[in-house]
C-alpha cells in the first residue's frame, strides 16, 4: 500500500531546491533529514528516488552524509527557525 506522506507536498519543494544547490552546510543537513524522514516509508517513490540520486551525484553514501552533518550541526545551528518549539521531522 502506498501512502502520501503529510509533509510530502513541502518536502517535494524542499527536494526541488536541493537538486539545484551545491552540497554545503544547509543541503546537506536536508538531505539527511529528509532521508531520515523518508526511510522506509510505503510512499512518495519520486521523493526517494530523487535523494538517492542526489548521494550519487555529491558522491556521498549515507553513512558519510550522517558523519558530515553530525559535524556541522555540532560546530553551529543548521537551521534558524522563528518558532524553535516547533519540529518537523515526522
Amino acid at each position: 500500500m502506498h501512502q502520501t506522506h503529510p509533509q510530502y507536498h513541502k518536502d517535494r519543494q524542499a527536494v526541488n531546491q536541493l537538486m539545484q544547490d551545491a552540497p554545503g552546510d544547509y543541503p546537506l543537513a536536508e538531505l539527511a533529514r529528509l532521508l531520515i524522514r523518508y526511510r522506509g516509508f510505503p510512499g512518495a517513490e519520486d521523493i526517494q528516488r530523487d535523494l538517492q540520486g542526489m548521494l550519487k551525484t555529491w558522491q556521498l553514501t549515507e553513512e558519510a552524509l550522517f558523519e558530515r552533518t553530525r559535524l556541522i550541526h555540532t560546530s553551529r545551528p543548521v537551521y534558524r527557525n522563528s518558532d524553535a518549539s516547533q519540529e518537523d521531522w515526522f
